[in-house]
């Protein structure tokens, strides 16, 4: 299946709410380069499109559904950007690493999820 690409960095948050929102497990894994890295849950970092793809359709499976969150000005440094949103509950930002591709998208390389502190 083909999937529309984010043009600018801050469309990939967007977008990854969006396609998890309405199930699409698959779509939400090609906002990210085939090697990427996901850190969720923290201890337990997967690599690869095919291992994140799997997490997503763990939280599609478990009704999980996120909030649109407003991106902040991205930070860029070459084919680099550091993408982050402010946490719609107003608890901390939310951080990732995404690489220029050569047709001039946006993929994630690097992501690590909110994960909730104990207290």
């Amino acid at each position: 299946m083909s999937y529309p690409s984010a043009r600018v960095p801050e469309d990939v948050t967007r977008l990854v709410a969006e396609r998890l929102n309405a199930g699409d497990a698959a779509g939400v894994a090609a906002l990210y380069e085939e090697r990427a890295v996901l850190a969720y849950p923290l201890d337990r970092p997967v690599t690869g499109r095919a291992a994140i793809q799997a997490v997503y359709q763990h939280m599609v499976g478990a009704g999980v559904q996120f909030g649109i969150e407003s991106p902040l000005t991205s930070v860029l440094f070459e084919d680099l950007a550091l993408t982050s949103t402010l946490a719609a509950d107003g608890v901390g930002v939310r951080v990732q690493v995404l690489r220029r591709q050569v047709d001039g998208s946006w993929l994630r390389i690097i992501d690590r999820p909110e994960v909730p502190v104990s207290k």
